[in-house]
């Protein structure tokens, strides 16, 4: 299994900064490792301290299912495939602001989570993100 490297989690996370910043939002920002484990963080002065736990939930979320925390909302409605799934795992999030990352080889390395503003604002950042790792 490939494991996402300190490099390319900072580079993530300050690529997150950096969108946070140009969008005019506070954000917190968790990186996770192929485990799950956080591998790097940053909280943005002022941003909610309730969004640190959401932003790990997402990031871990995004990892344990290899795909975007916004897909498993759609797929954890009432009548959905899924519907629940947010009860396990002590606590998912399911919807956006969390993406899985991936390798030059489509592997999945690890994942990022976002949570300080709204969820549109919350995938924005999370794209950006995602960029810097690829």
């Amino acid at each position: 299994m490939s494991d996402i490297s300190l490099n390319q989690a900072q580079a993530a996370v300050d690529a997150a900064l950096a969108k946070s910043a140009e969008m005019g939002v506070k954000m917190d920002i968790a990186v996770v490792d192929a485990g799950a484990n956080l591998k790097a963080f940053a909280r943005m002065d002022g941003a909610w301290l309730g969004s640190i736990d959401i932003a790990l939930k997402k990031a871990r979320t995004a990892r344990w299912f290899d795909m975007p925390t916004g897909a498993i909302g759609g797929l954890s409605q009432p009548g959905g495939a899924l519907f629940n799934i947010e009860h396990s795992n002590g606590g998912l999030i399911t919807f956006p602001g969390g993406l899985p990352l991936t390798a030059a080889d489509g592997s999945v390395i690890g994942a990022i989570g976002v949570s300080g503003s709204s969820v549109e604002d919350d995938h924005a950042v999370a794209e950006a993100g995602v960029a810097a790792v690829k």
